[in-house]
C-alpha cells in the first residue's frame, strides 16, 4: 500500500505489478483440490488484487486495510468479482485473527505493499505530505486516537529526538526536536506547513541544498510512530509466513530501509539451515522452511520509475515455503 499505491484508476499504478504477478501466480495456480486463496494484506486501491483476480479465475481474495476510505474504494473497484472477494477492516498484524474468523486455515499467496498509499499522500487533509498545508494527522486508520499533532505537541524532547533519529534516520534529530519544543511552547504545532518550515529552519543550509525536501525524514518518522508501522511489521510478517502451506509464496514491497531490514532478517532466518554446526549432516527438522525467490532486494525497472516516480524507492523480496513447521 505504499508510496505509490496503485490502481490504474485515477492515475494510481500498482508498483512492480508484473513482477508481483510472476512471483505469486504460480503458487495459486498450483492449487488444484480447492479454490486458491490470495491474501492482500495492504489492499490500498486494489490494483494488485484486481490483477490477481483477473489472472486466476478461481482465485478467492481476502483483502485487508486499516484505512476505511481505501476499503470503500476497493469494494467498488472489485465489485465485479462478487463473492470471490472478502474485504476486512484490519491491520496486517491481525492476520491470524482474521483468518480464524473467516474459517480459513491457510492462504496460498500473500502480498504486503507497505507504507502510505497514494490516496493518503494525495489527499491534503490526511496530513501525510509536506507539500500541502493540512492538519497534522497522519493516521492511516482514522478511527484510531493518536495523531501526529499529539506526538509533536505532547511527547517529551528526548522521545521526539529518538523517534526522529530511529524512524527517520535524521542526523539532526536533536536540533529538530529542540526546535519543535520551543515552537510548541509559543503555540501548538497543528499544521504540516508549519512543521515543514520549522524542520527546514533547523537544518544547516548546506544540508538543505541536497537530498530533496529536508522535512521528508521527519514526516516519515512521525508517520511510523503514529501508525506503529515497524512494531506491526515485526509481528505481521512471521504471522503471514505461518499461514502459508508448502508451495505458498509471500511478496513484500518495502519503501524504506527500516522496513526492508526487518523483511530481510525474517526471511533469511526462515531460509537458513539451523542444524548445529558441530553435526556432520543436516537434520531434517532443522532444514530451511522457506527458499528465497529474489536475489537480495529487487528494484523496479528504469522504465517504471520514469512512468511511476513513487516506485523509485521500492525494494521487493519474496519467498516460498518448502517445509512444514515441525
Amino acid at each position: 500500500m505504499d508510496v505509490g499505491d496503485h490502481a490504474t484508476t485515477a492515475g494510481h499504478v500498482p508498483v512492480m505489478l508484473g513482477r508481483v504477478l510472476a512471483i505469486l501466480t504460480p503458487a495459486v495456480e498450483a492449487v488444484t483440490d480447492r479454490d486458491p486463496v490470495y491474501l492482500d494484506a495492504t489492499l490500498g486501491m486494489g490494483g494488485h488484487a484486481e490483477a490477481m483476480l483477473r489472472a486466476v479465475p478461481r482465485l478467492r481474495l481476502i483483502g485487508l486495510d486499516r484505512d476505511t476510505t481505501a476499503l470503500e474504494r476497493s469494494a467498488r473497484r472489485l465489485a465485479p468479482f462478487g463473492d470471490r472477494v472478502t474485504l476486512e477492516h484490519a491491520v496486517y498484524d491481525e492476520i491470524p485473527g482474521v483468518l480464524n474468523r473467516l474459517g480459513v486455515s491457510a492462504v496460498d499467496a500473500v502480498l504486503f505493499d507497505l507504507g502510505v498509499s497514494s490516496p493518503q499522500l494525495d489527499e491534503a487533509d490526511r496530513g501525510f505530505a509536506y507539500s500541502y498545508d493540512a492538519p497534522l494527522d497522519m493516521r492511516m486508520d482514522r478511527t484510531q486516537r493518536l495523531t501526529a499533532a499529539e506526538v509533536v505537541n505532547g511527547y517529551p524532547p528526548a522521545e521526539l529526538a529518538r523517534i526522529l533519529r530511529e524512524y527517520g534516520e535524521e542526523r539532526f534529530a536533536q536540533r529538530i526536536a529542540a526546535a519543535i519544543v520551543r515552537e510548541r511552547e509559543r503555540a501548538p504545532l497543528d499544521s504540516t506547513r508549519r512543521l515543514a518550515d520549522l524542520v527546514r529552519a533547523s537544518i544547516p543550509a548546506a544540508t538543505r541544498r541536497t537530498g530533496g525536501n529536508p522535512a521528508k525524514r521527519t514526516f516519515q518518522a512521525l508517520r511510523i510512530e503514529v501508525n506503529g508501522e515497524l512494531d506491526i511489521w515485526r509481528r505481521a510478517l512471521p504471522a503471514a509466513l505461518d499461514a502459508l502451506p508448502v508451495g505458498g509464496r509471500v511478496a513484500v514491497l518495502s519503501y524504506h530501509s527500516l522496513e526492508d531490514r526487518i523483511t530481510k532478517r525474517v526471511l533469511a532466518a526462515q531460509a537458513a539451515d539451523t542444524t548445529p554446526p558441530e553435526l556432520p549432516v543436516p537434520l531434517p527438522e532443522h532444514e530451511p522452511r522457506f527458499r528465497l525467490l529474489t536475489r537480495g532486494a529487487e528494484l523496479p525497472s528504469d522504465e517504471e520509475t520514469t512512468t511511476n516516480p513513487r516506485a523509485g524507492s521500492v525494494r521487493l523480496r519474496a519467498a516460498e515455503r518448502v517445509r512444514e513447521a515441525t
